[in-house]
């Protein structure tokens, strides 16, 4: 005696087959995005003024991961797959480079943007607000001023130059004077396999002309070293900053500001996300 199989009907195999093959779409769509934003681009939100006047708290910009070749940082939580970088290409003078911060020493540490102003090997110093590279200084005319925000809210008028580095690359930087905090500093020579970066805010930012106060369990590419006979050029109570980075920690090449809010914008407020749009900064090539 025989039985004969029943058959489910036609819907519901077709309805489980419709599924999966939404699951595998939402798959596929995830990995080539993940794929995209550790090989490509990858979007950031500005949160601070210390790069004023190029980029603003607020400013969406799009990050190239491929100008540099790729380190762990490249891709998310900076898994420790591998030391160094592949592909590796080295960073010009004048590029604006997002970068792993060097004192947080955990996983996913936080991302820093600055721009690049010192190479390997090179004698850094500051005098009177202008930067030396090598005993040459940067040459540097003073343009229309300007206003900043100030950390801590408000607003201050700015001095604002543009500054060519040694390349020829031209772009503009401000401060409040000549004689800010680190206006004047020592002789920073930096490392091998590491760089010195500026803010474009001259005298709102805590970047490699501060000591990057590294905790003693740092070692290896992590870490390039400290002289600390350059902070006696700095007032007392100065904070710990970006110090020098090493080649591993950079993360990609900033390269266009593709959206911009003002300051106040939120999710959770859906009428900002038109009245606090600036779409005059909206594509804007970054130098």
């Amino acid at each position: 005696m025989t039985t004969d199989a029943h058959e489910a009907p036609p819907g519901d195999g077709g309805a489980v087959n419709e599924t999966v093959e939404i699951v595998k779409t939402v798959v596929y769509a995830l990995l080539i995005a993940f794929a995209l934003r550790v090989l490509l681009f990858q979007p950031y939100t500005i949160p601070s003024a210390s790069m004023e006047p190029n980029l603003y708290e607020g400013d969406y910009i799009i990050v190239s991961k491929f100008s540099y070749g790729y380190s762990k940082h490249s891709i998310p939580l900076s898994p420790p797959l591998f030391n160094g970088r592949i592909f590796n290409h080295a960073p010009q003078r004048g590029d604006i480079i997002v970068f792993k911060f060097p004192r947080d020493v955990h996983a996913g540490r936080a991302d820093f943007i600055k721009r690049l102003v010192g190479l390997p090997g090179d004698h850094i110093q500051v005098k009177a607000g202008q930067v030396f590279i090598n005993d040459k200084p940067l040459p540097r005319n003073e343009t229309e001023p300007g206003v900043s925000a100030l950390p801590y809210g408000g607003t201050q008028p700015v001095a604002r130059y543009f500054e060519t580095a040694s390349n020829g690359r031209l772009y503009l930087t401000q401060g409040y004077g000549n004689d800010g905090a680190a206006d004047n500093t020592g002789v920073y020579v930096v490392p091998p396999h590491c760089y010195f970066m500026m803010g474009d805010n001259r005298d709102n930012s805590l970047d490699s002309r501060f000591d990057p106060q590294l905790p003693p369990n740092v070692t290896g590419t992590a870490n390039c070293g400290w002289d600390p006979s350059v902070d006696r050029f700095l007032p007392s109570e100065a904070q710990a900053g970006v110090g020098f980075v090493p080649e591993e920690d950079l993360v990609g090449r900033a390269q266009m500001i593709l959206l911009s809010w003002k300051p106040g914008a939120s999710l959770f407020k859906p009428w900002t996300w038109v009245m606090n749009l600036r779409p005059s900064r909206f594509f804007h090539l970054l130098k």
